[in-house]
């Protein structure tokens, strides 16, 4: 199976549930997903377990896979938590970072630099995917390292979906500057606060985009 073909469809199909493409409750037919892909049945059957993973669609025994609109109020607890997760790994890796991760993270950022020239939303999210993962890795707790990304995947499609609202990569890269001089400066307090902050404006900046998704399909129920 071609996993990266499977993960640009499944990309693909967040998207449009973000965007409203899809109602709630509607069935995500298997071959005709496969047929406009342009792809066989087995990349699209994985791109779909991706989505209920996501909770983004719920499966159905011998019925189908069918569209799940976020639960609003579930996500703005899951961003609160990793905020606070993000915190806590952002102070220990300032008082434990080596300077070979202080230097990865400085290297990270000048591709995130690029792939904003290159107005590349899903290069900047794989670099800013890596970013986030040195910091982890330099909390120096391997427990606390396996939560924060247990987390991250489970939020991943909707912290990815933000980077293409106008104007978020580069306040993303911005951020990411400032913590990694409140790292390289000692001070953790500042680089837990720093990365708080990061990732509660991703959270507020998803519950505005919900309220225009549940907007539209309120729409589509009136009319």
């Amino acid at each position: 199976m071609d996993v990266r073909q499977a993960d640009r469809i499944a990309d693909s199909l967040e998207e449009m549930v973000f965007a409203g493409v899809f109602e709630q409750g509607q069935r995500l037919d298997e071959a005709r997903l496969a047929k406009e892909f342009g792809v066989s049945r087995t990349p699209v059957r994985e791109a779909l377990h991706r989505l209920v993973s996501a909770d983004l669609a719920k499966q159905l025994p011998r019925r189908g896979v069918f569209v799940q609109h976020p639960n609003e109020t579930r996500l703005v607890e899951m961003f609160e938590t990793m905020a606070e997760v993000e915190g806590v790994c952002g102070r220990l890796a300032t008082q434990r970072i080596s300077a070979q991760q202080l230097n990865a993270l400085k290297s990270i950022n000048r591709d995130c630099a690029e792939a904003i020239r290159n107005n590349d939303p899903g290069t900047y999210s794989h670099h800013n995917e890596r970013f986030h993962h040195v910091i982890y890795r330099s909390s120096g707790n391997g427990f606390l390292e396996s939560e924060a990304l247990r987390l991250y995947h489970r939020l991943k499609p909707f912290r990815r979906v933000q980077l293409r609202k106008h104007g978020r990569m580069a306040a993303s890269a911005a951020e990411h500057d400032r913590l990694i001089d409140a790292m390289a400066k000692g001070k953790d307090e500042v680089a837990a606060g720093e990365l708080r902050t990061h990732v509660a404006t991703q959270g507020t900046q998803f519950y505005e985009q919900m309220a225009v998704l549940r907007a539209r399909q309120e729409q589509r129920e009136a009319s």
